[in-house]
C-alpha cells in the first residue's frame, strides 16, 4: 500500500478541520475569562466564562516556560487545578503555534496501549495505514510548528513518557503541556508545580462558585476559616460552594471538622499517584458524599464506571436496578449536578454528563467496597453491545447520520467496555462488540484502532459462530480500507468457509462483496465484476448484513470505471444512489454519486462530473469523512482542468493534498487514483507553468477547509 509522504506543512488548527470524526476539533479563543470551545464532542468540557480566579502568576509562569522548554508538565495534587490552569494557558499561547493547538484527554484511557491512538484521534490525523500508530503520529508531526496537550497523565506516565520522548525526538517544532500529579521523568521535563490557592483567590472561588446560593449568609470569618479548612483547594471549594445553599459557611465548618475526626482514623486506600491524597480534597469529597442521600451516595458509585461523557438512557440502564429505581435515576442525576458532583456538558441539542476524574476515583472506591464493581461494569458492557446491535442494524437507514454523531460521543465507552471485556477474558462480548461496530472502524475513521480490537478478540475467542463470523467481516472490512490485501483475502477465505450454507441472502452478498473487493484491489477489475454479478441480487430489508448489496454495486462501479465502461458504471451507480435514497441512506449514496462522477469525467463531460461530485462532497461533510472529501476533491480538480479552469485545479489539488497528508495514506493505497491525480497536476502545471501551479497549489493547502467545501457546495 502507498503510504503518504512525509507531510511538507502541518494541518492548519486555525478553522475547523473536517475530518474522518468531528469531535476532535478545537478552536482555542485567548484572552483573559476566554473560554476553550469545541466544534464537535470528545474534548473536556466547556471553561465557564466566569473565567480564572486568581493564578495569574502562574499562568504567566506556564506561558513563560513554553516558550523556553519543549516539554512542560503541571503537576499538584488532585482538584488542585490542572487542567482548568492548562485550559487557560493554551488559549494564552496559541497565537506562538502556526498549527495549532490540540488536546488529548487521557482520563478515559484504561489500556496504555491506546494512547497512540488517543493522539492521533485529536490530531486533524485519520490514518488508513497498517504501520504502528507512534509511527504515523510522529511522520506527522515532523513538519509541524504545535502544542500538544496531554490531560491526566498520572495513570499512564510511562507510556506518556516513552511517546513524548519519540515525538520530540523527530518533531523539531512540537511542543508539549502535560497536566499530571506526578511528573512525567524525562530528562527534557519542566516541572510547574501548582500549590493550592491562597486564602484571598480560594475567598474569591468560593463566592463566585456559591453565587446566589450565599446571599444573605455571608460571614467572612467563617468563609475564611472554611477556605483555611479546605486548604485552597479550588475542587474541594467549590464542592463546598455547591452546598451554601443547604447551610451557612459556620455550619458547613462544623460539618467538615466532624469528617476531619473520622478521616483522621481511617485507612481508606488512596490513589496511588497522590500519595498520600491531600486530607482537605479526601475531607471535602468524603464531607459531600457524607451529604448525599444513600440514593445519590449509590448513583455517584454507579456513575464511576463511564468513560467520558455519557447521557441519561445510558445512567438509567446501567445504573437502575431494585435498590435503585429506574423512574429515580434522573433525578438523582440532576441532584448531583446541582451538588457538582456530575457535571453537565452540552453538546448540540443534547445533554451529557460527566464526572471529574477525582470524583469519578471516589465513586470507583466506594462501588468496588459495595462489591458491586464487576456487576456495574458488566451492564455497562451490555448496554453498549445493545447500543452497537441497534446502531449496526440501523447503519443503512434515514438515522444514519443520527447514529454517526452518537457512536461518537459514545467512543470512550464504547472503547472501554471492550478493554472491559478483554480485561476479564470474555472473548464473545469482544467478539459481538467489535464485530457490530465494523461502521465504525470501516466508514466512520477509526480503521486502525479497529484493527487493534478486532485482532485480539479475534486471538481470544476462536469459538465458531455468528458473533464470529461478524468480527471476520469487519475485520476484513478494515483490512481492505487499510490496503493490507493479505489480511483482507485471510479474513475474506475464513469468512467464506464458516459461513458456508447460511441461507440468509446477505451473508452470501457479503462473502461476494468481500472477494470482489480484493480482487479490485489487486486490479483484477473483470474478475470482481463477475464476483459481484454472481452473487444473490436482490436488496432484502432484513439480514445481518444489510450494507453488502450496497457495497457490492460500489465496489462494482469502481471496477467498471477503471475498466473504461462507463455506461455500466453509470447504470449501477444510479442503481446504487436510487436505492439508498429510498432508504435514506447517506454515506453509500454519496459514494454513488462519486462514481457517478468519475464515469462523467472519463467520459468527457466535466460539468456533469462536477456536480455529482458536488453533491457527493455533501453527502461526505455530515460525516466529517476526510478520505470521501479529499477524493471528491480531487475529482473536482481533474473536472476543473478538464474545464480549462487549471488555476481552480491547482488550488482544489493543494487543499486535497493537505487531507491526503492527515489521511495517512496517497489516495488509499490505490493505484487508479493515484495515476488520475498526476495526469490532472500535470496538465494544470502545464497550462499554468510551474511558478503560477506552485503559487495557486500553495495557496490551496493554506486555504480553509471549511470555507472551501463551502465554496464548493454553492458553486
Amino acid at each position: 500500500m502507498a503510504n503518504s509522504p512525509q507531510p511538507e506543512h502541518a494541518y492548519r488548527a486555525a478553522g475547523s478541520v473536517e475530518r474522518g470524526r468531528d469531535r476532535l476539533v478545537w478552536e482555542l479563543k485567548g484572552g483573559e475569562g476566554g473560554e476553550v470551545t469545541r466544534t464537535g464532542g470528545g474534548g473536556p468540557p466547556r471553561v465557564s466564562d466566569t473565567g480564572l480566579v486568581g493564578r495569574r502568576g502562574e499562568l504567566a509562569e506556564v506561558a513563560g516556560r513554553l516558550a523556553r522548554y519543549r516539554l512542560v508538565t503541571v503537576t499538584g495534587v488532585g482538584g488542585v487545578g490542572k487542567t482548568r490552569l492548562a485550559r487557560h494557558a493554551v488559549a494564552e499561547v496559541r497565537p506562538r503555534f502556526p498549527d495549532g493547538v490540540w488536546w488529548v484527554e487521557l482520563s478515559p484511557l484504561v489500556d496504555g496501549a491506546m494512547l497512540t491512538y488517543a493522539i492521533a484521534e485529536a490530531l486533524p490525523l485519520v490514518d488508513q495505514s497498517t504501520r504502528p500508530m507512534l509511527d504515523v503520529v510522529a511522520e506527522y508531526l515532523a513538519g509541524c510548528e504545535l502544542l500538544l496537550v496531554l490531560d491526566t497523565c498520572e495513570h499512564l506516565v510511562r507510556e506518556c513518557a516513552e511517546a513524548v520522548a519519540a515525538l520530540l525526538m523527530v518533531a523539531p517544532g512540537l511542543r508539549v503541556l502535560a497536566a499530571s500529579r506526578r511528573p512525567l521523568g524525562l530528562s527534557v521535563e519542566d516541572v510547574v508545580p501548582l500549590c493550592p490557592l491562597p486564602e484571598a483567590d480560594a475567598l474569591a472561588l468560593l463566592a463566585r462558585r456559591a453565587g446566589g446560593a450565599a446571599h444573605g449568609r455571608a460571614d467572612g470569618g467563617e468563609s475564611a476559616a472554611l477556605c483555611r479548612r479546605l486548604e485552597g483547594l479550588p475542587l474541594a471549594i467549590e464542592l463546598a460552594a455547591a452546598r451554601l445553599g443547604e447551610m451557612t459557611p459556620g455550619e458547613l465548618n462544623r460539618r467538615l471538622e466532624d469528617r476531619f475526626e473520622v478521616l483522621g482514623e481511617s485507612r481508606q486506600p488512596v490513589y496511588a499517584a497522590d500519595p498520600p491524597w491531600h486530607q482537605a480534597l479526601r475531607t471535602a469529597i468524603g464531607w459531600s458524599h457524607q451529604l448525599c442521600t444513600p440514593a445519590q451516595r449509590l448513583a455517584w458509585a454507579r456513575l464511576s464506571v463511564f468513560a467520558g461523557s455519557f447521557d441519561r438512557e445510558a445512567a438509567r440502564r446501567v445504573c437502575a436496578d431494585d435498590r435503585l429505581p429506574v423512574q429515580d435515576v434522573s433525578g438523582l442525576l440532576t441532584s448531583l449536578v446541582q451538588s457538582s458532583i456530575v457535571e453537565w456538558v452540552p453538546e448540540g441539542s443534547e445533554s451529557r454528563y460527566r464526572m471529574l476524574d477525582t470524583i469519578r476515583e471516589f465513586g470507583a472506591f466506594w462501588l468496588r467496597g459495595l462489591g458491586e464493581e464487576q456487576r456495574v461494569r458488566r451492564r455497562h458492557l451490555d448496554h453498549y453491545l445493545a447500543l452497537a446491535r441497534t446502531a449496526d442494524a440501523a447503519w443503512f437507514g434515514p438515522e444514519q447520520a443520527d447514529w454517526y454523531r452518537r457512536t461518537n460521543s459514545e467512543h470512550a465507552n464504547f472503547r472501554a467496555a471492550l478493554d472491559f471485556c478483554l480485561t476479564e477474558g470474555d472473548g464473545q462480548g469482544a467478539l459481538e462488540l467489535s464485530g457490530a461496530l465494523w461502521f465504525v472502524w470501516f466508514a466512520c475513521g477509526f480503521a486502525t484502532e479497529g484493527r487493534h480490537y478486532l485482532d485480539r478478540a479475534l486471538a481470544m475467542d476462536g469459538a465458531a459462530g455468528r458473533v464470529r463470523d461478524k468480527a471476520l467481516w469487519a475485520r476484513c472490512l478494515v483490512a481492505i480500507t487499510q490496503g493490507d490485501w493479505e489480511t483482507a483475502r485471510r479474513c475474506a477465505t475464513a469468512f467464506k468457509e464458516v459461513t458456508a450454507g447460511d441461507d440468509d441472502t446477505t451473508v452470501s452478498q457479503a462473502a461476494a462483496f468481500l472477494s470482489g473487493a480484493i480482487l479490485g484491489g489487486d486490479g483484477r477489475h473483470t474478475e470482481a465484476i463477475e464476483t459481484h454479478t454472481a452473487a444473490p441480487d436482490a436488496r432484502t430489508a432484513s439480514g445481518r448484513y444489510g450494507s453488502a448489496w450496497g457495497l457490492i454495486r460500489l465496489s462494482r462501479a469502481f471496477s467498471h470505471v477503471f475498466l473504461g465502461q462507463f455506461d455500466q458504471a453509470r447504470a449501477v451507480s444510479t442503481e446504487l444512489r436510487a436505492d439508498c435514497a429510498e432508504h435514506g441512506e447517506i454515506w453509500l449514496r454519496a459514494f454513488g454519486d462519486y462514481t457517478l462522477a468519475l464515469a462523467a469525467l472519463f467520459g468527457g463531460r466535466p460539468d456533469e462530473a462536477a456536480a455529482h461530485a458536488r453533491a457527493a462532497t455533501g453527502g461526505k461533510r455530515q460525516f466529517q469523512d476526510s478520505v470521501g472529501i479529499a477524493l471528491c476533491l480531487d475529482l473536482l480538480a481533474s473536472a476543473a482542468v478538464a474545464s480549462g479552469d487549471a488555476e481552480r485545479a491547482a488550488r482544489l489539488l493543494g487543499t486535497a493534498d493537505r487531507l491526503w497528508q492527515a489521511v495517512g495514506s496517497a489516495r488509499i493505497g490505490s493505484e487508479d487514483f493515484a495515476t488520475a491525480r498526476a495526469a490532472c497536476e500535470t496538465e494544470a502545471r502545464s497550462a499554468l507553468g510551474d511558478d503560477a501551479y506552485g503559487a495557486a497549489f500553495d495557496a490551496g493547502y493554506e486555504d480553509d477547509l471549511d470555507a472551501v467545501v463551502a465554496d464548493v457546495l454553492t458553486v
